[in-house]
């Protein structure tokens, strides 16, 4: 895994071979990365991470300036290794909680902790994967004028949901951005 820019641009760290993550290819992290930061600046953000995976997205969002970074990753081998990283690089800022993302949701209280960025990449062959944009938006987590993105593959279509304004596509991986609503 490579974290691409910022202040831990350039740092490889090897993953483990038996994760289960399929992680966003680095074309199309930098990509992504490159349209956020002309909708936002990084610099001292609340950053939410859902399936982090391997947490590259969460050490991007770290690496350019988010004054805090939350990680939610289900699978131990996977959440093992994102806190490994996090110590590695002394990101104090960086909170990774072991847990199932669709609770996480369902938990969160309109307005109770809300991030200005949040970034979902659920597996794509997950159950309930159409779920997660709908609750993303429906949770009141999202800030006021904050940018979520859910990636996914090119059979899904989220442009009817609230707050959706952009569409992005890399090579096979698929990215719907969306606004928080301001109040």
């Amino acid at each position: 895994m490579r974290i691409i820019r910022g202040k831990y641009g350039r740092r490889r760290f090897d993953v483990p071979k038996n994760i289960t993550a399929r992680p966003t290819t680095d074309f199309a992290r930098e990509n992504i990365f490159n349209v956020l930061e002309n909708l936002v600046d990084f610099e001292g953000l609340r950053a939410l991470d859902l399936f982090a995976g391997t947490g590259a997205v969460s050490f991007e969002f770290l690496s350019r300036g988010c004054s805090t970074v939350t990680s939610i990753e289900k699978a131990a081998t996977q959440h093992e290794f994102i806190r490994k990283v996090s110590k590695i690089l002394e990101a104090d800022n960086h909170r990774i909680i072991r847990g199932d993302v669709l609770k996480f949701l369902d938990t969160a209280k309109r307005g109770t902790s809300q991030y200005d960025v949040i970034f979902a990449d659920p597996p794509y062959d997950m159950e309930n994967f159409d779920e997660v944009p709908v609750k993303v938006l429906e949770s009141g987590i999202l800030a006021p004028g904050g940018v979520f993105v859910m990636e996914h593959n090119s059979s899904r279509d989220y442009s009817a949901l609230p707050g959706y304004f952009d569409h992005r596509a890399y090579g096979s991986v698929n990215f719907s951005l969306f606004r928080g609503e301001k109040g």
